[in-house]
């Protein structure tokens, strides 16, 4: 989609999720992660408590003032419920969100002195990052795209699309290969039969490392695990994930 080199270094910290990794921080239900590249410094949804977001951040010594550009995935309060206290340390930032977020939520954002961008189509957020544009029809979703020296980076927040159709949409708006999918991927109650089926249609896409926290359930995470060993990387809040 565009002729700028691929960022050859970037820096994912996972700051709020249900699993745990580092034991020094809080444990809750929802997902949010910071994403450092040399041009911009990027969070991912915003987990459900802005207390847990804001004190989890500050003992990895992440500053909320940093952050230029904040993403949301979806309306669910587990990964829009730490906004508002995020905003109150720092609202001078742009807000890509799916347009179909309702306008009250989108009112009190602009309350606060934040930009928003309404998001349907695929879309450049910054150099080598992208939206995948709304996808779904229940749950309307939007999941981040990084293009990367090693390939695409696929960050999701609850794949309710279906994380399989979220990797084939991913790879046809970037014409390029799958190096990271992590992020929540809602298998949690799936059987293992669905599981494999999911796991062997990641390796028919040629994803080549996997990261599944929130909402994917420890069933999941095991499978990928085993199908993916070294290649499995164990997220959980506090974990930080380097691409160079």
């Amino acid at each position: 989609m565009e002729k700028n080199p691929k960022d050859s270094s970037v820096t994912i910290t996972v700051v709020y999720d249900n699993n745990e990794y580092n034991p020094e921080l809080k444990t809750a239900w929802g997902f949010s992660c910071l994403i450092k590249k040399e041009d911009s410094t990027i969070l991912f949804d915003s987990g459900g408590n802005g207390k847990i977001l804001l004190s989890n951040m500050n003992k990895l010594k992440l500053d909320p003032q940093q952050v230029r550009i904040v993403v949301l995935s979806h309306i669910h309060n587990d990964h829009v419920g730490g906004l508002e206290a995020f905003l109150e340390q720092n609202s001078n930032v742009t807000i890509y969100l799916p347009h179909s977020f309702p306008n009250a939520f989108k009112n009190k954002i602009k309350e606060c002195g934040a930009k928003i961008i309404n998001v349907n189509k695929p879309l450049r957020i910054s150099q080598n990052v992208y939206s995948t544009g709304e996808l779904g029809t229940e749950i309307k979703e939007e999941a981040l795209l990084i293009n990367t020296e090693r390939g695409l980076i696929i960050i999701t927040g609850c794949a309710h699309p279906g994380i399989i159709d979220i990797v084939r949409r991913a790879k046809e708006i970037m014409k390029t290969n799958v190096y990271l999918v992590m992020g929540g991927f809602h298998l949690k109650g799936m059987s293992q039969r669905e599981i494999d089926g999911i796991v062997e249609e990641f390796k028919k896409e040629g994803v080549e490392k996997v990261g599944a926290c929130h909402c994917s359930g420890d069933l999941a995470r095991k499978i990928f695990e085993k199908a993916y060993q070294e290649d499995f990387i164990r997220v959980g809040v506090g974990k930080i994930i380097k691409i160079d």
